[in-house]
C-alpha cells in the first residue's frame, strides 16, 4: 500500500501501487473497514469481490497508482435506504469496456459482476484518469 489517505467516520480511502499484491491488500483494507463499521457480512463479501475485480482491471491496463475509496451514506429522509459508495480510480483515462465472456473464458466478467450486483454503477473521467464507481444498498 502506498498510503492510507483516510479511515475516519463514514469514509475510508487508500492508494495502492500498480503491482499484483495490491489486489490482496485492497481486499484486506476494504474488509477491515467494513468490519469496523459493523456492516452485514453479505455486503462485505460483495464489496470485497467487486473491489477485487476493479483493482485487477486497473492493474491489467494502467501503470500508475490505484485509488480505492469507500463512503457510507445514511438516509436523509425516512424511506431512503442507506448505501455504500465504492470508487476505484487509476491514471488511465479510457473508460472500461464491458465484454461478453463465454463459459470457458477466464476473464471478462468484472464489469458484468458489478452491473449485476450493484444498485447503480458508472464511470467518470478525472483530472488524471478515471474512476469506476458502484453503489450497494445497505440493509436496515
Amino acid at each position: 500500500m502506498i498510503g492510507v489517505i483516510d479511515t475516519e467516520g463514514d469514509g475510508a480511502e487508500w492508494t495502492f501501487p500498480a503491482e499484483p499484491g495490491s489486489v490482496r491488500s485492497a481486499r484486506h483494507a476494504v474488509r477491515d473497514a467494513l468490519d469496523c463499521w459493523g456492516l452485514d457480512a453479505a455486503v462485505g463479501d460483495t464489496t470485497v469481490l467487486l473491489v477485487s475485480e476493479l483493482v485487477t482491471n486497473s492493474l491489467r491496463y494502467a501503470s500508475g497508482p490505484i485509488g480505492v475509496r469507500l463512503e457510507r451514506s445514511h438516509p436523509s429522509t425516512p424511506g431512503d435506504g442507506s448505501g455504500l459508495l465504492v470508487e476505484v480510480s487509476d491514471p488511465l483515462p479510457d473508460p472500461p469496456t464491458e465484454r461478453s465472456a463465454g463459459p470457458d473464458d477466464e476473464g471478462g466478467r468484472g464489469l458484468q459482476l458489478v452491473a449485476c450486483s450493484a444498485r447503480r454503477w458508472g464511470t467518470r473521467r478525472g483530472k488524471s484518469g478515471k474512476t469506476v464507481w458502484f453503489e450497494l444498498a445497505l440493509p436496515g
